[in-house]
């Protein structure tokens, strides 16, 4: 049996990746249907060999199409997505619009699979930070019980769409060649440089990915008491997030037992050589599936806490892959 797709969003980098894993993951399609802004409405794109028109979005354009990928923006998908579900597609979503909202699941498929069938017409895909720490945090929770998490997340160019990878590889090269550079998607200067996520910052303090992170783990391991904090900060990195845990749990527990734990959990690979002192980057883990997992050591300021580094690619596991993943659990392919 095949599935008429439509994809929302499809010339953004996460519209780029959701096709092309499509076709890798030979996902049984009837129809395929691509949908843009007006300004990109048009354009050719090859899927499989075959030249497709790009189609402007608009409320009738889910006529007849069993699954929606939306990847757009927030704003988008508060206006067609409905146009969506009224047509009878069960819609994918990317962005933040639905995800907190009670009757709407929010789904990592290696954690809570079981939620997608509690889906009223949309399911959200997790914010990609809460994706690959969810995969690392959720296991250990269930393993050990987690008391505190304290989260220092390094984002990479990606996160702020195609038009930020773009612009960071030519602010580089305009740096490296001594040259003036305007920049017209991220507000501060991004070659050899780092800075607090450009959302917005709230009178608390924290920016809005920050909350959005914190809001969302809660959400998918499905425990509002667990206490969780996080710093989120841009690096001049294209696709893939480091992210740094410090985890307090209810009792001491060694590295060797959250290696083990790490090890058998699905979406997780061990990259850490601690004879070579060699541990997973975002390089190793841009174009990769799995989530990276490198060092974990103990605190030794406080006895019942672990640091545990890890890498995962921002486009692919934190935003397409695990798109994909839901539509392949949701139809009983995957």
């Amino acid at each position: 049996m095949g599935y008429k797709v439509a994809i929302l969003g499809s010339t953004g980098a996460v519209g780029e990746e959701l096709l092309a894993l499509l076709a890798e993951r030979q996902f049984p399609l009837d129809e395929l249907r691509l949908l843009s802004s007006k300004r990109s409405a048009g354009k050719h794109i090859v899927f499989k060999g075959r030249s497709i028109i790009v189609e402007q979005a608009l409320p009738s354009s889910f006529a007849g199409a069993d699954i929606v990928f939306s990847s757009a923006s927030a704003s988008v998908s508060r206006q067609l997505i409905p146009c969506a579900v009224e047509a009878g597609a069960v819609s994918i979503d990317n962005t933040s619009c639905f995800r907190m909202q009670r009757d709407v699941p929010l789904v990592v498929p290696e954690v809570n699979a079981e939620r997608i069938k509690d889906h009223k017409g949309i399911i959200a895909n997790p914010n990609c930070n809460a994706i690959i720490i969810a995969l690392v945090l959720a296991p250990l929770h269930k393993a050990f019980g987690i008391k505190h998490t304290f989260i220092a997340s390094y984002q990479a160019a990606s996160g702020a769409g195609k038009r930020a990878m773009e612009e960071l590889k030519q602010e580089t090269a305009a740096y490296l060649s001594g040259q003036e550079f305007e920049r017209t998607v991220i507000p501060y200067p991004y070659a050899f440089n780092c800075f607090i996520h450009n959302t917005k910052l709230n009178a608390n303090g924290y920016v809005e990915e920050e909350l959005k992170v914190i809001n969302e783990l809660k959400k998918i391991i499905e425990d509002d008491s667990l206490k969780i904090n996080i710093h989120c900060i841009r690096i001049p990195t294209l696709r893939a997030h480091g992210e740094a845990l410090n985890i307090e749990f209810n009792s001491p527990i060694t590295p060797e037992q959250a290696y083990e734990v790490s090890t058998q959990a699905p979406g997780i690979k061990i990259e850490a050589d601690w004879e070579k002192e060699r541990f997973c980057t975002p390089l190793d883990a841009s174009g990769k599936d799995l989530v990276l997992v490198g060092r974990i050591r103990k605190d030794i300021s406080k006895p019942d806490s672990l640091d545990i580094w890890l890498v995962g690619d921002q486009i692919r596991k934190g935003a397409a892959l695990n798109a994909v993943q839901i539509a392949e659990k949701m139809t009983g392919i995957g």
